[in-house]
């Protein structure tokens, strides 16, 4: 089926992908019998970060199911979390095709699309009609295009906020696509200062409140992270989803399209994307837990990540070279790994590279 896929355009394949998952989820005998091929079920492997209870430590990361199309069949395949998005207020068909590369020989992907996505509306109803079979779901929002201007930006998050909370386990505000001109000067401190506390403000007034997340790049500068993380700090931010595709170009790189504009992502981000998290790890002592993005592929990558200060993982560009099942096969791997080194449970392995 993989071998198939990448004989057509990166894009198209992604869209086979989307809908074969979203018919598969809509018949209860096909989620079934995916849930019994693709769940890991040990208590060793669950997770507890911002408040909330995580299966397992493997979740989808925002990007591969942008409008919430496919939830009920991402569920069924054994992750942990899967979260949706980037959500913007209004309808947006992002930027110009062709927009994503495959990189395969380095197992990377090049992507500039630019948030497409059908609309808040769209997506929230999405949220609402989802099975998630217990398996918790995010919201990645992010502001339109043409309001990328803190301003704003601020009241695109607040709209998107406000249509999703009912909905999401957790939220996550996108401040650091490089597809989106202007979007990653919102992670400068005073912009951020000003968007977080404007949120908080509206977040405050829900009557459930949900934890909110940001999603950082990793090519920011150590006084620029230091001065974000201080700023999150400041307010009662959840956690750190670290971190998007990069706009740098590792040396090394084989695939003909390593030139292309847009993010990095997968195998040639892992390290830096770890490199990131042990960072915020560091910085802030383990009071802000981190999702790990970036180059994950297998348990050992999980390792890594968890180790260097990550309490769980995300992945998409791993989905796309090995497959469906990637998030059991992870976990079963990650049971083998706890019985060899005699743990107890996943959760042991968080920050243990920096002892």
């Amino acid at each position: 089926m993989l071998a198939i896929l990448h004989r057509l355009d990166p894009e198209t394949a992604h869209y086979i992908i989307i809908a074969l998952l979203k018919i598969a989820g809509g018949f209860p005998g096909a989620r079934r019998l995916m849930m019994r091929l693709a769940r890991v079920d040990d208590p060793r492997l669950r997770v507890s970060a911002f408040g909330l209870g995580f299966e397992n430590p493997v979740g989808v990361a925002a990007g591969l199911d942008k409008n919430g199309l496919a939830i009920n069949g991402l569920t069924a395949l054994g992750f942990g979390h899967i979260e949706i998005g980037t959500v913007t207020p209004l309808p947006q068909p992002g930027n110009p095709r062709p927009r994503l590369f495959r990189l395969i020989e380095d197992e990377g992907l090049v992507n500039r699309l630019g948030f497409p996505n059908l609309g808040l509306e769209r997506a929230a109803m999405n949220l609402a009609r989802a099975r998630k079979d217990g398996c918790l779901v995010g919201a990645n929002v992010g502001p339109n295009k043409s309001n990328v201007e803190v301003s704003s930006a601020i009241l695109d998050y607040i709209k998107c906020l406000q249509g999703v909370h009912s909905y999401a386990d957790y939220l996550t505000i996108n401040i650091s696509s490089p597809n989106t001109p202007g979007l990653r000067a919102l992670q400068d401190k005073g912009a951020l200062r000003d968007l977080l506390g404007e949120l908080f403000r509206v977040i405050d007034e829900f009557e459930v409140r949900k934890p909110l997340l940001m999603k950082i790049s990793p090519d920011m500068s150590e006084k620029e992270l230091s001065e974000l993380l201080d700023v999150a700090l400041s307010f009662p931010v959840a956690g750190i989803i670290a971190t998007n595709t990069t706009v740098d170009r590792p040396a090394g790189l084989i695939g003909a399209a390593k030139n292309e504009a847009g993010g990095l992502s997968g195998g040639p981000l892992r390290e830096k994307s770890t490199s990131t998290i042990r960072t915020i790890f560091r910085a802030t002592e383990g009071r802000l837990p981190v999702i790990g993005v970036g180059g994950v592929f297998t348990a050992a990558d999980v390792v890594e990540k968890m180790r260097a200060g990550a309490s769980m993982v995300q992945l998409y560009t791993g989905m796309v070279y090995k497959g469906a099942f990637i998030g059991r096969n992870i976990n079963r791997g990650l049971l083998e790994y706890l019985e060899v080194n005699r743990l107890g449970s996943i959760q042991e392995l968080i920050g243990t590279g920096e002892e």
